[in-house]
């Protein structure tokens, strides 16, 4: 596939998780996601925000929080999550077709989705079957890539064998497991 071709998938997986997250409580809103200092809120914000920066965007606010990364997010983030969740749902939703992206290629906006997705998900036990070629995607893209995560670090000197699907990769000791749960332990 050329990168133009993987907007579809974003979007598709971006609407799958807002239905998802329909008919979440108050409660399970607050909920600790896998990023562990973020709730599921939040995540769901900052995928709204990731939806929404273009190159020239992105780079504006790094200068404008003196290249402080994690600061850039939490700004991002604040500008994202709304008055209630249900505005933060509502914003998620309206970017759903976005194909916006900050300096990443469209296989690594995909990525996001799905991983940040995962985060969501499984804190509140929600499964999604993800179309298995649409993983192998992210899966063969993260691992030959340190962008936006260092996989290619974490997965040296091991050979990962997806238990649902083609994806395999490396040399040495066998890791195996669905390709979800490889794609979440690389990123």
């Amino acid at each position: 596939m050329i990168d133009t071709d993987m907007w579809p998938l974003v979007h598709a997986e971006r609407a799958a998780l807002a239905a998802d997250l329909a008919d979440l409580t108050g409660e399970q809103w607050t909920t600790q996601s896998l990023c562990t200092e973020l709730t599921v809120r939040e995540v769901l914000a900052h995928l709204t925000a990731g939806a929404t920066l273009t190159p020239v965007r992105w780079l504006a606010g790094v200068i404008r929080c003196r290249f402080d990364f994690e600061k850039q997010v939490a700004m991002r983030l604040a500008e994202h999550m709304g008055a209630s969740p249900a505005e933060t749902l509502d914003r998620f939703r309206e970017v759903g077709t976005n194909t916006t992206t900050p300096l990443m290629p469209t296989v690594a906006m995909l990525g996001e989705v799905i991983v940040h997705g995962e985060d969501i998900r499984r804190p509140l036990a929600i499964h999604r079957d993800y179309p298995i070629e649409t993983l192998t995607q992210v899966a063969e893209y993260y691992r030959g890539t340190n962008l936006p995560v260092l996989t290619k670090g974490r997965i040296g000197g091991l050979r990962l064998a997806a238990i649902d699907g083609p994806f395999t990769t490396g040399s040495g000791p066998l890791v195996s497991g669905t390709t979800v749960a490889l794609i979440m332990a690389m990123a």
